[in-house]
């Protein structure tokens, strides 16, 4: 994966020893994010598990802050979880998400934090969106009803940013990647994302010679696939613009200026494919030789979510690994887990 461009590490606004929260350092989002900050010379990383600060706890989020007192914070912690997961427990999608980003985003005020950056999700944006989605779309329409309660919590967390940079002058910034997948993925078949999903099913079937795979839906639904170092790459590079990039990502007050400008970035590869095109490549990519069945009795979830990336594009950042890259690199995290365990 390419570094970043010169001219932005020449004029680095996060010092090399400052001090960095990353909240939910375990998930595949945040321990991505780890690895890009390691792999730059950051060292003074502040993580915490789940045991040792309960981000659901406002008491324990704030004493956390005045303790540590981190300069910079990304915050990945959220429950997260495919179709089914979203249709078994939306209460929990949106109470746990709303309370987590609630406390962190008010304790990193507080704590006088120089910059946050809200990870989110596409899924925040109209079910039936103009393609490719762009930020100003958010607001604009239904939202996909399969995971509306996690997609209500993160626009929430998006309109906090918001809110508290208006109010309070913070830099509150909230980039939504796209679907994601990489190391430290979640292969739980009950509540996984789809390419993770497949890897599994794929493995297994092939592991037990059986003769078909069945899929979820009708495998005609578009998705956009990001691998997850190229994902914290882009956060961490927006993360180090100059002050005057940075604070122009920021949006304003809709009152003064008029216009609908959230603080918000997409981050995607800016390209799709169909469910069936990507199960015939996790399939390819683990070796295994039988049929895919597609069981179009069970949802299809949104039509297509495809990202419009030109604005984070246009500062100077794309993804550099290729789909087929990424899968065969998350097969072998996948075997090396199995191996593991």
């Amino acid at each position: 994966m390419d570094s970043l461009p010169t001219t932005i590490m020449s004029n680095n606004p996060v010092a090399r020893n400052a001090r960095i929260y990353i909240a939910g350092h375990r998930g595949l989002v945040g321990s991505a994010i780890v690895r890009n900050l390691q792999g730059k010379g950051y060292d003074n990383l502040l993580t915490r598990t789940h045991t040792e600060l309960d981000l659901i706890d406002p008491v324990a989020t704030e004493a956390f802050f005045v303790r540590e007192k981190p300069d910079y914070v990304f915050l990945a912690a959220a429950k997260v979880g495919g179709i089914l997961a979203n249709n078994l427990y939306p209460a929990n999608f949106i109470r746990d998400n709303l309370v987590i980003q609630t406390n962190v985003i008010h304790a990193a005020y507080k704590a006088q934090v120089k910059r946050l950056m809200f990870l989110g999700s596409s899924c925040i944006y109209p079910k039936l969106a103009p393609q490719p989605m762009k930020e100003e779309s958010l607001l604009t329409g239904p939202l996909e009803p399969t995971n509306r309660p996690y997609a209500v919590a993160k626009i929430a967390g998006i309109e906090m940013c918001w809110s508290y940079n208006r109010q309070y002058g913070t830099k509150f910034l909230a980039v939504m990647p796209t679907n994601l997948y990489g190391p430290g993925d979640n292969y739980d078949l009950n509540n996984s994302h789809v390419i993770p999903a497949l890897i599994r099913k794929f493995h297994e079937a092939k592991q037990a010679g059986s003769k078909e795979v069945v899929v979820w839906g009708t495998g005609n639904p578009k998705r956009e696939f990001l691998y997850s170092d190229d994902m914290a790459d882009a956060c961490v590079f927006l993360m180090n613009l100059p002050d005057e990039d940075y604070e122009s990502l920021l949006g304003d007050d809709e009152s003064r200026t008029g216009r609908f400008e959230p603080p918000l970035v997409n981050i995607g590869v800016g390209d799709d494919l169909n469910i069936k095109t990507l199960a015939e490549m996790v399939k390819n990519t683990v070796g295994y030789t039988g049929e895919i069945v597609f069981d179009t009795s069970k949802p299809d979830g949104t039509p297509r979510k495809l990202m419009d990336v030109s604005r984070l594009q246009r500062i100077g950042w794309s993804s550099q690994t290729s789909l087929v890259q990424g899968l065969g690199r998350a097969y072998a995290d996948f075997l090396r887990g199995q191996s593991s365990a």
